[in-house]
């Protein structure tokens, strides 16, 4: 079986609905249920033998040996991240606790597990720690993409917290030797995807007939990934990865925030004619603090070794994604809540809207 930490969160729970869904090995959900991660990602799963959830945090070691110890995971998959930058700017300590200080105690006792482990079981475990590119700062608009030996230069308490879950996933492969696998991956958009999140917030406030709130100029340019290509490369990443090395995964999608939210009202239109045309509530809004610029993934090294391209197309999966949202109407009631609201009014209301 494998164990997988955060696995009720946006790309965990995707991530463990395709490992089942193509036939994988039972899993074990280990997840702290905050804010972001949800027990009805997996309701799907309810009943299944091949599923169990433990609600629980990464930074207690105790719950973590026991878990360890009496379900003997052949790999562990690390998703478990404080994951908003906006949210890192307003309250970088859950950030620190939860990237650095639990990553830090979930590989003390995962070495301590692997350490034990004997022949087989020893050489064929793996722990697959899943990062972002923002770790690697920001680019100009003539720079090359981000590779796998980019510096890291994180602009954000959210990033350089995961650029130092990254170091310390990488100082236990070099200095005790634990099977670690590292990935980098863009923004991912998809089903599950907690709204505060550029996408679902633009499809959710378009639906309500709120402002779209888009950043400074909009021109900010990020590579997107669709969920389920992002746990397909894990997925390979994990069967043929070499311990030690990292993987940068992205969607070879680069765009610009207003052309995403453009793609999005144009999708509105289309699919909620009669509130058409929601462009209208488009709403330049001050930019956050130290927003960075242009990311952009170099995904060659995942194609050149696992044969790995996103089968989704930017145009196929911003629709899929749309239609999800529009679908599922009692999910993302259930979802935004008053919490959610209150979190929206403190991030957005006291921005200023800009010529």
């Amino acid at each position: 079986m494998i164990l997988v930490t955060g696995g009720a969160g946006f790309i965990g729970a995707n991530f463990v609905l395709d490992w089942l869904r193509a036939g994988g090995e039972p899993v074990v959900t280990l997840d702290k249920l905050t804010y972001a991660g949800n027990p009805e990602n997996l309701q799907s799963l309810a009943g299944d033998p091949r599923h169990s959830l433990v609600c629980g945090d990464i930074g207690d070691r105790p719950l973590v040996g026991r878990l360890l110890a009496e379900r003997r995971p052949r790999a562990v998959i690390h998703f478990a991240a404080e994951s908003h930058v906006d949210r890192s700017i307003h309250g970088p300590e859950d950030f620190i606790q939860t990237n650095v200080v639990g990553t830090f105690h979930l590989l003390e006792e995962i070495r301590t597990y692997w350490q034990e482990l004997a022949g087989e079981a020893k050489e064929r475990f793996r722990f697959l720690h899943v990062s972002t590119d923002e770790v690697y700062g920001s680019l100009g608009p003539d720079d090359p993409p981000f590779a796998e030996t980019t510096a890291y230069a994180p602009n954000s308490p959210y990033s350089a917290s995961k650029a130092a879950s990254d170091h310390l996933a990488r100082a236990y492969h070099h200095t005790y030797g634990l099977p670690v696998l590292t990935t980098n991956c863009s923004n991912n958009y998809g089903p599950y995807q907690f709204p505060e999140k550029l996408i679902p917030l633009m499809i959710l406030n378009a639906v309500r007939g709120k402002p779209l709130p888009v950043y400074g100029d909009g021109l900010n340019v990020r590579d997107w990934l669709y969920v389920s290509d992002h746990c397909a490369a894990i997925r390979r990443v994990l069967e043929a990865g070499r311990p030690g090395e990292t993987y940068n995964i992205g969607g070879w999608n680069e765009k610009p925030n207003l052309e995403i939210v453009r793609a999005v009202c144009a999708l509105m239109d289309e699919f909620r004619p009669e509130a058409a045309p929601h462009a209208r509530l488009i709403t330049f809004v001050t930019d956050r603090p130290g927003h960075d610029r242009r990311y952009a993934i170099d995904a060659r090294k995942v194609e050149q070794e696992f044969g790995w391209r996103p089968a989704e197309t930017f145009e196929t999966g911003i629709r899929k994604t749309v239609r999800w949202y529009l679908d599922h109407p009692d999910w993302v009631e259930r979802v935004v809540s008053g919490a959610y609201r209150q979190w929206e009014e403190r991030n957005y209301g006291n921005r200023s809207a800009t010529p």
